[in-house]
């Protein structure tokens, strides 16, 4: 994390109710009175309840603002009846991990009762955004940590964003996190602009919404309009304008499913994919369909199959793909049809013109996982791919019109860096564009075998890339 002596920063965005555009940044916001909304150019706040609340509520509204009043569990009836009272738009509920699946249903039963109001749940799995100098990672349950030399790591929102996605269909993935404060000058003057601006970007490119913690100082030079605050803050102010989303809710271009039915368990292994920029989507195993496996080359198991998903494991590889089922005991009907070939704990059958790979016991090595997962995609058919960009994520998402795409890019480094980036499909036209430098860039386009190479010369924190 960066530090800055400027008193800084931020809020957020825009609409909620629209049928056009979506909220992205939720700003929780902590003071006892808030700044002119044309000083922050922004219009939704959330504001922790407490009967102290109601006033600031209130000041909030009249200036214009959109209200949300975060609430625990223990407090969602009272701040849904408050925030009904109130006029508000809505509600936030927060708690621990423990309180997840209780806060769900809280929501459920408030959206009946107070239908005006939007009632969202924030995922407590969120973390901040950043680069670690190593890679860490569990194996055999217990942390490992990589040489100084192997690829950096990244903490970084992905693998929840995918889960909350596949489990929460009610709302957009939302999360939050709290900002690391063990370095003295952050923890008195707050994350720097190029901290923020990473967090709103790592959310804007994964299609997610963020409820962003401000830091106490920044609040209030905001309220004291005090000059260098002020002029930080424009820079996150670009970064939010450039991650306004419209009201698309697109899937992820993705050659790997993967099926659970728990976040712990399948968490280190999608992680670990997710760092490897292996392009995959989860489902839910209790949802899934069997024609729902069809799109991928690979399909991944951590949860006990149904009849009807065994049954589109067979055709899945019948017709050429590769599964894998992670410590799933059972009789399958290719046990019985073929002869396995069995490696250490693993064993292997033909079915059709694909594989089943059944593993006897839970993944110990999440990182040698994810590079076995990347070695069994068919390099023909993986939709995007980055080379030397140690430091990035990518994501592709389908075009608004047939013969089109986007390539979201965050940077975890916070320095600008050239990325090269391969799409499958032969594009004409790519253009980038970025907070930093605004619309649109032509970059020029190399096909190879069915594939769009290109360079991205300068990357910051984040920026997008159409293709036509």
């Amino acid at each position: 994390m960066r530090t800055w002596r400027g008193i800084g920063l931020l809020l957020l965005v825009v609409t909620v109710f629209s049928p056009s555009v979506v909220g992205k940044v939720y700003v929780r916001w902590t003071q006892g009175s808030v700044p002119a909304e044309k000083t922050l150019g922004i219009n939704d706040l959330v504001i922790p309840w407490s009967d102290a609340a109601k006033g600031l509520a209130e000041s909030a509204k009249k200036q214009g603002y959109r209200v949300y009043l975060e609430a625990t569990l223990a407090q969602s009836a009272s701040a849904a009846a408050a925030s009904a009272s109130l006029g508000v738009a809505g509600i936030v509920l927060k708690g621990s991990g423990p309180d997840v699946s209780k806060l769900e249903e809280a929501a459920k039963s408030l959206r009946t009762q107070y239908t005006k109001l939007r009632i969202l749940v924030v995922s407590p799995q969120g973390k901040q955004p950043e680069m670690r100098g190593w890679l860490v990672f569990k194996k055999n349950g217990i942390l490992q940590v990589s040489s100084p030399t192997s690829q950096p790591w990244l903490d970084q929102n992905l693998a929840m964003v995918r889960y909350e996605r596949a489990f929460k269909s009610l709302q957009a993935p939302l999360y939050s996190f709290s900002w690391d404060e063990t370095d003295p000058l952050v923890k008195e003057n707050g994350p720097s602009p190029a901290d923020y601006s990473l967090a709103i970007a790592e959310a804007g490119a994964l299609h997610a919404d963020l409820m962003l913690e401000v830091h106490d100082r920044q609040q209030k030079g905001l309220l004291t309009r005090e000059k260098q605050t002020l002029l930080d803050w424009g820079q996150v102010k670009r970064t939010i304008a450039f991650y306004e989303r419209q009201n698309e809710q697109e899937k992820e271009a993705a050659g790997v499913a993967v099926l659970t039915d728990d976040y712990e368990t399948t968490y280190e292994e999608i992680n670990l994919m997710a760092r490897h920029n292996i392009p995959f989507r989860v489902l839910n195993s209790a949802d899934a369909k069997a024609q729902d496996l069809m799109e991928f080359e690979v399909v991944i198991a951590f949860a006990t199959l149904g009849k009807d998903l065994t049954e589109g494991i067979r055709a899945f590889a019948n017709r050429g793909g590769v599964a894998i089922l992670v410590n799933l005991p059972g009789a399958y009907p290719w046990d019985s049809s073929t002869e396995g070939k069995k490696s250490g704990s693993s064993v292997t059958y033909s079915v059709g013109k694909g594989r089943v790979i059944e593993l006897g016991e839970p993944v110990s090595d999440p990182e040698t996982f994810a590079q076995d997962v990347r070695r069994l995609m068919d390099k023909q058919r993986i939709p995007v791919s980055l080379w030397n960009s140690l430091t990035t994520l990518v994501v592709e998402y389908p075009g608004k019109k047939p013969g089109e795409a986007t390539v979201e890019l965050v940077n975890y480094d916070e320095e600008p860096t050239q990325v090269q980036v391969q799409v499958k499909g032969s594009f004409k036209s790519v253009r980038f564009e970025s907070p930093e430098q605004g619309c649109c860039e032509t970059l020029k386009p190399e096909h190879v075998d069915g594939f769009t190479n290109f360079v991205v010369p300068n990357l910051v924190s984040g920026g997008r890339v159409h293709l036509q």
